[in-house]
């Protein structure tokens, strides 16, 4: 038998002719259909692997020619520094680099510093900085009076009640003398006498002993604060006791504007008006001590096994070309930039108050302004300090005079 006779070509020769070709053409048909898918899916894939080929060279070409431009730019940039002098700065902002060029011989760029705007101090909040006045002073209130005749010379808001900030010391100094405290004892620096109400530094570090003589000197020349803190601790009774005594003498001596919290002066609660702060002078200016303590320029005192080096905080003093006889400066933000002293000018003795000032040297400028229109002014008619405290030579019912005796009281 033949290898090609097989059961299914005898039953395909039992079919009727058409049948069979009818049987071929869909089995041909049937094979046919993949092939041609698998020949249509063949071509797509050889297109886009055409296209793909064509996108990377054009990408190589568009490459090699950023690559030609980047040198020619570059070799353009040194050829510009190269010309100019200029040098190549690369810097850096929020995280980009960028490069700059920069002239060789340029003069170097300072970043001006604009300080954060500060607190108004009550002063000028209550409009007193708007005062016009004949010296053109920057100091929001001020009072100059002759000391042996308490004539009033010039007076700008002299009624007014403001923070004093460490003018409090003058009052401090003069409780401690009154108390007779022995002035060799040794007292200690302590986490008590840190400032709590300013936060502000200190160089006396806790630990540190001095005697009450040196913390008396520090606190009047350099107006160091946990030196007037440790003086009002160690006084009988402690720091309550030293206040109400504070408080009491300013009633003895007629400051009836006048109140005090503590004796560092870092409380905005230390009130007076230059007509109480007069008599405050006036009354230091009594006691030696307190006179030599406050115009001694410098001093050193033994901190913890370091020497260290205190000056007087008024540059008048430290300048030497003025008789001051008593002075005390205070600064916080509440209370402006302050100064009394006691100073001999034209041949008399004089005492000024300056109170509010804005800025860090305008309260010594006014004072020189003052003492050279004391030197130059014809004498006036006299202009008596008034007996009563609570009065001024200027109109009572003034709106400065209102506000400032309401704000006193907590009206």
């Amino acid at each position: 038998m033949s290898r090609f006779d097989l059961p299914f070509l005898r039953f395909l020769g039992t079919l009727p002719l058409p049948t069979v070709a009818a049987t071929m053409l869909v089995s041909a048909a049937l094979i046919a259909a993949p092939m041609a898918e698998a020949a249509s899916q063949s071509s797509k894939s050889a297109k886009k692997t055409e296209k793909v080929v064509k996108v990377q060279k054009s990408s190589a070409k568009s490459s090699k020619s950023s690559t030609k431009s980047a040198k020619a730019t570059s070799s353009s940039k040194r050829s510009t520094v190269a010309k100019t002098g200029s040098r190549k700065v690369i810097v850096s902002k929020n995280g980009k680099r960028k490069v700059i060029l920069v002239q060789r011989q340029a003069a170097p760029v300072r970043a001006a510093f604009t300080p954060p705007p500060s607190r108004p101090s009550l002063g000028e909040a209550l409009g007193l900085r708007d005062t016009d006045d004949a010296l053109s002073l920057r100091s929001s209130v001020a009072l100059v009076m002759d000391q042996n005749s308490n004539e009033v010379l010039f007076q700008k808001n002299a009624a007014a009640v403001l923070p004093i900030a460490s003018i409090t010391k003058l009052m401090t100094a003069l409780v401690v003398m009154d108390a007779r405290l022995p002035m060799d004892e040794v007292l200690t620096i302590t986490e008590e006498d840190r400032d709590t109400e300013k936060h502000s530094s200190s160089r006396l570090r806790f630990g540190t002993q001095l005697t009450r003589q040196e913390l008396l000197l520090l606190a009047l020349m350099s107006s160091e604060n946990r030196a007037a803190s440790a003086l009002g601790r160690h006084y009988p009774g402690g720091l309550p006791a030293f206040v109400q005594a504070m408080n009491r003498k300013a009633r003895e001596l007629g400051m009836n504007d006048s109140h005090f919290v503590d004796s560092s002066g870092l409380s905005s609660s230390n009130v007076s008006s230059a007509l109480d702060l007069a008599r405050l002078v006036k009354a230091a200016y009594r006691n030696p001590t307190i006179r030599a303590f406050s115009t001694q320029t410098e001093h050193e005192v033994n901190v913890l096994g370091r020497t260290q080096h205190y000056v007087s905080t008024n540059r008048l003093v430290r300048g030497g070309n003025w008789d001051i006889g008593l002075q005390k400066t205070g600064f916080i933000s509440e209370a402006g930039r302050c100064l009394v002293m006691q100073a001999r000018v034209g041949g008399r003795d004089v005492v000024m108050v300056f109170l509010d000032s804005s800025g860090n040297l305008t309260r010594f400028a006014d004072a020189n302004r003052v003492r050279d229109w004391l030197e130059h002014s014809p004498p006036s008619a006299p202009n008596r300090f008034p007996s009563t405290p609570n009065l001024t030579q200027g109109p009572a019912n003034s709106p400065h005079y209102v506000l400032t005796s309401q704000q006193a009281r907590g009206i």
